[in-house]
């Protein structure tokens, strides 16, 4: 009998990757899918993304701020679901809490950029944060498959 996987392992999944899909809700209810890049902090639980207010995800969030990220494992039989509570965080101001989270998020994948011209293109490029706390994970971890 296979038992189901513990939390710590879905978790080791989640922190052990950085790419996922976001599954946001369209205005009929249908799931739209996006792949993202996003940071997670194991002390929090917590996933950030960054994403903009115009694309089709970041309109979904703001209209319904519902979604699960799908993290894929080594094969397609590994994989963890994060559901949990969604925050919104746009970035408004230089240096406020949503520019500082976006610097955190572009410098991991993209390198350090320099302050305050980041903060400002962040503002103009309409991006904001996407925070999941999880509250919940499933999935399966098939170990020595």
């Amino acid at each position: 009998m296979t038992m189901p996987p513990s939390q710590q392992d879905l978790w080791k999944t989640v922190t052990g990757n950085h790419q996922g899909i976001l599954a946001t809700l369209t205005p009929d209810g249908l799931p739209h899918l996006s792949n993202v890049h996003y940071l997670a902090d194991p002390a929090t639980r917590t996933i950030r993304i960054s994403t903009t207010t115009t694309r089709r995800k970041g309109r979904n969030l703001l209209r319904d701020p519902r979604a699960v990220l799908h993290v894929p494992g080594p094969d397609f039989f590994n994989f963890t679901v994060v559901e949990g509570t969604l925050t919104l965080a746009p970035a408004t101001t230089p240096g406020d809490p949503a520019t500082n989270d976006l610097h955190e998020i572009h410098s991991a994948f993209n390198g350090e950029s320099p302050r305050p011209a980041f903060d400002h293109k962040m503002i103009r490029t309409h991006r904001m944060v996407v925070h999941i706390k999880a509250t919940r994970l499933y999935g399966l971890i098939h170990n020595g498959r």
